[in-house]
């Protein structure tokens, strides 16, 4: 009904209690608000003060250099030490094949519409404005706290090789004695952050040159580590017994005696903290793999943006997935978890085997991956706040463009927001809420792949544009209102025929029975996690309530993937499609709202608080001033101008491409969110 009530907002409706006519028109004008789609047309592609200057290289060396820092550097031992021991391994695995799968659906979005804003704008296109606003949302949290903490990393692995003489002065006279907060202010991030955001400010290029010469000394550092780990590793490090360590837990805290006594290490082996350390470690290591939204944020800085964000996507993860691989295996082999150190732990492994010198080479290369993933994980925020403010959900000062075709105005408030994060919080409260948000934004899009990839209007061939033909379309859709409206309402009575024998080609019932399945896919997977995670023990103990609910989920699931399997796909072709659909969307889905639930109740208050503030700036604020809401030649004259105005940039019209999405029909109305026209005007730097 909402979807119907978008695509007609002319119609009035009314409800009918006690026999009295009362109108809706209100109710339904709010609704249609939270729902409205973003229309990608040719003029709104053309309107970008951005320069593309990138190419697929730049892509996969800023996805690989904000992805290798760290993840590598710190959270790597932080986590073994914690949570997962030698598994970590694992730990990076799993978080790896949730990473993957997100990508693949970011990849596909990045080929149908090369526009800045990453999964904010994949959803305002395709599930409406309130959704998108959440998955901005979510994503300003993720950027602006993975800028923090390794602003963090960056410091504390710069104290160690100053003998930590800065944490000890600070911690001396300006400790902190607050639960979520840091031990002490981290003035040295501040000032690195703040730098860093008026580099930024300059341009892309300058940038992306910088990024690609870091990244390439980092993988030489990485590999590095991993060779001289596996010849000095021992593999009795990986088989440490509970009864070791329980001596070992006597000696540290100088116990008489081991009786009664339990280990503070776990119960010793490859996976100490047992299957759910594993499992809350991948949590955790998830943080490592947010690179790739770096990548899908440039989408109006590269030069062929419909084949190389996917390419950039995939090869980017591909390679830090083998990096965490090889370097959290040759940490955990180099020295025992229980001895790591959680601030700077390859230094200390190296000092640990006997290889002094090589600490240092480590700690150089270890700022220099450090200062590729700040440079990385600050790069797609400012862009993330410059599509808001140019949708108008966010203050239009931050759309602002400055000479040199960066988004000036947005880098400067993102560097100071995440400065003043970095000089409060603590490191492992804000990876989990780093977490939490972008494990949402994942879900959203592959939802939104699901959903995109089943409606009608896929199908058919766009005729050439003319205006001729669109004034004549609408007066024949003016003149036949009335009865493709009610042919509409009629065509949206379902039955179990229709679900289980669905057409050959896409309707807007089919694609609108998908849409309710995979909203009652997401709560099933809710339900699913929340029960795996918190009715453990009963389904341990075998309770029949517990045994009977699991095999009724898993059931439901298995049906309403099938049920989404059935309907009929849009044929049309773009240069990247998710494969195995509906499968892997349904199983990212899956994984990443389970990864959530395992994160603390205190993350989700945190959490709660963030998004409390977010939609009271887009109820006080974006509802009002959205540009879907106002008449184009407006949101024009608003933006101020054209790139051809700005210094460095001259627009060219270039080649037509195909079109990926020539799925609609002429009779189709205008508000339908799958009016994305790749077709557009190129800037050269």
């Amino acid at each position: 009904v909402a979807d119907y009530i978008c695509r007609y907002p002319e119609v009035e409706y009314y409800y009918w209690p006690s026999s009295k006519m009362i109108t809706c028109g209100p109710a339904l004008s709010f609704v249609r608000r939270l729902l409205r789609r973003k229309i990608i047309t040719l003029d709104s592609l053309e309107d970008s003060k951005l320069c593309r200057c990138l190419s697929t290289v730049d892509l996969i060396a800023l996805g690989v250099g904000s992805t290798l820092g760290a993840g590598v550097y710190v959270l790597a031992g932080e986590v073994a030490k914690a949570d997962s021991g030698p598994s970590i391994v694992l730990s990076f695995l799993i978080a790896a094949l949730a990473s993957v799968m997100a990508g693949l659906c970011y990849a596909e979005f990045g080929a149908r519409v090369p526009k800045t804003g990453s999964a904010y704008l994949y959803t305002y296109v395709t599930v409406g404005e309130l959704w998108a606003f959440i998955t901005g949302w979510n994503l300003i949290l993720s950027y602006v706290i993975g800028t923090s903490s390794v602003a963090r990393a960056w410091s504390g692995t710069f104290d160690e090789l100053l003998g930590k003489q800065i944490g000890y002065f600070f911690r001396t006279y300006f400790r902190m004695n607050y639960s979520g907060l840091a031990e002490y202010p981290d003035f040295f991030a501040v000032c690195l952050i703040l730098l860093l955001a008026g580099l930024l400010s300059f341009g892309v290029k300058e940038s992306a040159w910088v990024n690609k010469v870091f990244t390439a000394v980092n993988i030489l550092v990485l590999l590095f580590v991993m060779i001289s780990g596996f010849v000095k590793g021992d593999m009795n490090n990986w088989k440490k017994t509970e009864e070791f360590l329980i001596n070992y837990t006597v000696y540290i805290e100088n116990l008489s005696s081991p009786e009664n006594v339990t280990s503070a290490f776990g119960v010793g082996g490859f996976m100490p903290y047992g299957f759910t350390g594993t499992l809350a470690g991948a949590a955790t290591c998830f943080y490592a793999f947010i690179g790739f939204d770096c990548i899908a944020t440039t989408g109006e800085e590269v030069k062929n943006p419909q084949k190389a964000i996917p390419i950039g996507i995939v090869t980017s993860l591909l390679v830090c997935f083998m990096a965490y691989f090889g370097v959290s295996a040759a940490l955990t082999l180099m020295m025992p978890y229980y001895l790591i150190d959680e601030k700077s732990p390859l230094p200390v492994a190296f000092e640990y085997v006997g290889w002094g010198p090589a600490k240092y080479v480590v700690a150089v290369g270890s700022l220099c991956a450090l200062s590729t993933s700040l440079l990385g994980s600050m790069f797609p925020l400012p862009r993330i706040l410059f599509a808001m403010a140019r949708d108008g959900l966010l203050f239009r000062f931050l759309a602002k463009v400055s000479k040199r075709q960066s988004p000036v105005a947005a880098t400067l408030t993102a560097g100071c927001i995440s400065a003043l994060m970095a000089f409060l919080f603590d490191l492992k409260a804000l990876v989990d809420m780093m977490s939490i948000g972008t494990l949402l934004a994942y879900s959203l899009v592959a939802a939104c792949v699901l959903i995109l990839r089943y409606q009608p209007s896929l199908n058919y061939e766009q005729p050439q544009y003319s205006t001729e033909k669109e004034a004549l379309a609408g007066s024949e859709r003016e003149s036949t209102a009335s009865d493709s409206q009610m042919s509409m309402l009629q065509g949206h009575s379902f039955s179990l025929l229709t679900l289980i024998n669905p057409s050959s080609l896409p309707t807007e019932q089919s694609a609108t029975m998908v849409s309710f399945l995979v909203g009652l896919l997401g709560f099933l997977v809710c339900g699913l996690s929340i029960l795996t995670t918190y009715g453990i023990n009963f389904l341990a103990n075998l309770e029949p309530w517990s045994v009977g609910l699991l095999a009724a989920l898993v059931v439901l699931l298995a049906i309403i993937i099938l049920a989404i399997w059935r309907q009929p796909q849009s044929q049309q072709k773009v240069a990247f499609m998710v494969p195995f659909l509906p499968l892997l969307p349904s199983f990212s889905i899956l994984v990443n709202v389970y990864l959530m639930v395992q994160l603390s109740g205190d993350t989700w208050v945190r959490f709660s608080i963030w998004m409390a503030l977010g939609f009271f700036i887009y109820f006080a604020y974006g509802i009002r001033h959205s540009t879907e809401g106002r008449p184009r030649e407006e949101d024009e004259d608003s933006l101020g101008g054209h790139p051809e105005d700005d210094d460095g940039c001259w627009g060219k019209s270039a080649t037509p491409e195909k079109d990926p999405l020539r799925g609609l029909s002429e009779n189709e109305h205008s508000s339908e969110s799958a009016h994305f026209i790749t077709s557009e005007r190129t800037s050269e730097c």
